[in-house]
């Protein structure tokens, strides 16, 4: 008999390819490794969410402003606990003797000295990033060693390395948990190194390229393997069961060709879902949501090579182990629960839709937080330990800054002191509310006179003095006309005094030059701290919490304050409250925008994968069902969760989760072909189980892991959400799904279309086993439905059935074909 001539298609071409070059690929791979193992360290991670605001909001631009315009020194609360107040006055001492500290403020008030523990406020002489500064802070670390001690500060921040060893821990334990549910869910245990090897590899190539954006964000850096090990794990497990049953029927190679020549296009449809969640994430004006889709959808297609190219060499590599190792499926049948899903098909769903009701409801009430203040998690490190005690006890601080034109002390000064007659505001700070001596404040405007009366210096100095100051300042006219009423702020004239006595144009007593001395350095250091170039920095302590909505209220007050006396333009507030303020409002539109963009990608994506109308919309109601019942949960237990764990997981869970609804759904509809719905349904679900068990265990698995084990709020509120969003999912996918597709079976079938393809002739000979309809040659023409043997050659094409060719003295091979497939 002679041996089947058909034609191959695209996909076996490339795939014989990838077979038949394997060794090439595995020394690409390991090349690509080797410089992935390096450049994975050149990508810069920052650590500011701020960072990722739009320019135009508030807080950005206001840091930005500070940054090119202002010093921010330093700082640290340091409490120190169980000592008296005379060994708190002499750790004042020591500390304001180490080198590089500025200021030690400390006294006998409540707001330093209360229950036996004192806190000292420090400000060291440089910006928080300073090798110098973070040397001194580490001085201080020491001066107090023994001590029962609690530091605040950002100074020398060891934040990333935390998080980063967290993350290590979290990838050791999800990894431990990805091979023990392997083994549980595998066929043969030489496919777990086959599935590893494939992790791994997708996941140092993602980390290696990372450095291509330049910048990526804290939380794309810490969670990125993780999720893309969970995210991506169905496409290695889908090649791997194809390859299993090919291997059946095929040598190796030619079992590996026809796995993914059949895989590529399923894997790539199954895809289209999950990167349709994570494109929708990067529509979002919190820029952050750019910098994840970015990081994760190269993860995605990294893990979609890995699978298409290095794994077809590794599970040849690993064939004969794979076929030694075989072992019983331990994954139980679930005839039971589908029968139980059969039954109660008329009973859940009614309860699912009140359910759903509810759940809407309280998802859109649910407490969102824009801070870290208002966010718990399961773990605390150091930091967060210490600044809780030091809030406990003290309380918290919660200041501002408020930005305005520079030049006009007058106008600062009534802001300064309406502000101050509100309860809310603890105190404020600026160059015109800072006393210099005598009552007069830095910005107060003096007279000759006045101002030698105040320092004791010669009314004929200080005139002269002034006279040049007039000169220097392009007055001439005041020093023709008499300089009697001519008045400077002191800030000013003390700074050039300075000036001058440097250059040896002043000379002063002894006594007058050291207390000029002293105070030269505390008025630069208040002017590069408060007064730039073009804007002034007033300082406003609030007695608000950082995040409430009576904060966020004040925050407008501050401004019609301040718009009595600037254009409302000019006028810009910063800090943490702001902050806070500003990711609120972005948070309304990125929710809109992510909730539409990942519906609609999603619904076109199942449109054209099932060719039905109904079927999608079916899908994104459990789906979308599952988020909302997710987001229930803090609106129920009253837990505020992170914003941005929100946007993420909403998107992810749209993307991602949606396969597993593809998995049974697919079977279902090929399943019902050959059977009645109901059996169908409770062979779907048989045949699903294993894969959505495997993949949403080790999803899942990886989400709690992330929530328990992160000190970071925002990471953990992260991984607590997608962790159990992922059984909601599951569980809906496994119950309420099955029902819906029955119930809705009638609404599938009448929303069903078709996608006319081209027709593929079929050209065999020898012993040709039909079943359907042919058209065509087969000697001769025909066209009828047939059900039997042709002996002889055909060329025709095979409708809606099955045709396969039986080799000499070997075991008939069947392949289930379709008008649209070729042979």
């Amino acid at each position: 008999m002679n041996d089947t001539t058909s034609k191959p298609s695209f996909f076996e071409k490339i795939a014989t390819v990838i077979v038949d070059r394997r060794n090439l690929i595995f020394f690409l791979y390991i090349g690509a490794f080797i410089f992935s193992f390096f450049a994975r360290n050149w990508v810069s991670v920052c650590q500011d969410i701020t960072d990722y605001l739009p320019p135009e909001t508030e807080t950005r631009r206001g840091l930005t402003l500070m940054e090119e315009e202002f010093t921010t020194f330093g700082t640290a609360r340091v409490m120190v606990s169980n000592i008296t107040y005379d060994t708190a006055l002499s750790l004042q001492e020591q500390l304001e003797a180490v080198e590089g500290v500025k200021s030690v403020d400390f006294d006998e008030t409540e707001e330093h000295f209360k229950n036996a523990s004192a806190l000292f406020d420090l400000t060291f002489d440089g910006e928080d990033t300073d090798q110098a500064v973070i040397a001194s802070m580490n001085e201080v670390e020491a001066q107090l060693d023994g001590q029962d001690v609690y530091i605040s500060t950002t100074i020398g921040s060891s934040d990333s390395e935390t998080l980063a060893a967290e993350m290590n821990l979290i990838l050791v334990i999800a990894a431990v948990i990805i091979v023990l549910v392997l083994l549980f869910t595998s066929r043969t245990y030489a496919e777990i190194p086959v599935l590893l090897i494939t992790f791994c590899a997708a996941a140092l190539l993602n980390m290696g390229t990372n450095f291509i954006f330049g910048e990526i964000s804290f939380v794309s850096n810490s969670v990125t393997v993780v999720l893309q090990l969970a995210l991506a794990i169905d496409y290695a497990i889908i090649l791997l069961h194809r390859f299993t049953e090919e291997r059946e029927l095929h040598a190796p190679r030619e079992a590996a060709i026809a796995a993914l020549s059949k895989a590529i296009p399923e894997i790539s449809s199954s895809s289209l879902t999950t990167i349709s969640g994570l494109v929708a994430m990067m529509f979002m004006q919190f820029r952050i949501g750019f910098d994840m889709g970015m990081v994760l959808v190269k993860a995605i297609l990294f893990s979609l090579l890995s699978v298409f190219t290095l794994m077809p060499g590794l599970l040849m590599l690993f064939a004969k182990a794979i076929e030694k190792s075989a072992h019983r499926s331990f994954v139980p049948k679930i005839d039971k629960w589908g029968g139980f899903v059969v039954k109660t098909r008329f009973i859940i769903p009614p309860v699912f839709v009140l359910l759903l009701v509810g759940a809407f409801w309280f998802a859109n009430h649910c407490p969102y937080a824009y801070g870290e203040t208002l966010v718990e998690t399961s773990r605390k490190n150091e930091t967060q330990i210490a600044a809780e005690k030091i809030r406990d006890t003290f309380g918290d601080q919660n200041t501002l800054a408020l930005l305005v034109p520079a030049g006009d002390y007058e106008s600062e000064r009534a802001i300064l002191e309406e502000l101050e007659r509100y309860d809310e505001v603890d105190f404020t700070l600026g160059l015109s509310n800072i006393e210099a001596m005598d009552g007069y404040m830095l910005t107060d405007k003096l007279t000759p006179r006045q101002f030698s009366e105040m320092t004791d210096i010669d009314y004929e100095l200080v005139s002269a003095i002034y006279a040049v100051y007039a000169v220097n300042d392009e007055e001439l006219g005041k020093v023709v006309n008499g300089l009697d009423s001519y008045s400077v702020p002191l800030i000013d004239m003390f700074l050039f005094i300075c000036e001058k006595k440097d250059q040896g144009y002043v000379s002063l007593d002894e006594d007058l030059e050291k207390d000029l001395d002293e105070l030269y350095g505390t008025l630069l250091d208040a002017k590069a701290q408060l007064q730039g170039e073009n804007y002034t920095r007033l300082l406003v302590n609030l007695t608000l919490p950082e995040e409430s909505e009576e904060t966020f209220a004040f925050l407008s007050v501050i401004h019609q304050i301040a718009e009595r006396y600037y254009d409302s333009d000019d006028i810009i507030v910063t800090g943490n409250s702001q902050n806070e303020y500003d990711l609120a409002s972005s948070f309304v539109s990125d929710n809109l925008m992510i909730s539409i963009l990942s519906a609609v990608f999603v619904v076109i994506v199942l449109l054209f994968t099932f060719q039905s109308a109904g079927l999608p919309v079916l899908l994104i109601l459990v789906i979308e069902g599952s988020i909302w019942i997710n987001f229930s949960v803090p609106t129920l237990t009253n837990t505020p969760i992170f914003f941005l764990g929100y946007l993420i997981v909403s998107s992810i869970q749209m993307g991602a989760n949606i396969d597993y609804a593809i998995v049974i759904s697919s079977r279902y509809m090929e399943l019902k072909q050959t059977m009645p719905i109901r059996k169908a349904i409770v062979q779907a679900l048989n045949l699903a189980f294993p894969t959505i068990l495997t993949s949403g265990t080790i999803l899942a698995s990886a989400g709690i892991l992330i929530g328990k084990l992160s000190t970071n709020p925002v990471i953990a509120g992260l991984g607590t959400a997608l962790g159990r969003g992922t059984i909601i999912s599951m569980i809906l996918v496994m119950g309420i799904l099955p029902q819906i597709l029955l119930l809705g079976d009638i609404i599938v079938e009448k929303t069903k279309f078709t996608i006319p393809h081209p027709e593929t002739a079929h050209s065999s000979s020898g012993t040709i086993f039909v079943n359907g309809r042919v058209r065509g040659r087969v000697s001769g023409v025909v066209d009828a439905n047939i059900n039997g043997v042709i002996r002889g050659e055909l060329n025709a094409v095979v409708e809606s059935g099955s045709i396969y060719t039986e080799p000499d003295g070997k075991e008939a091979i069947r392949h289930e074909e379709s008008s649209d497939e070729n042979a």
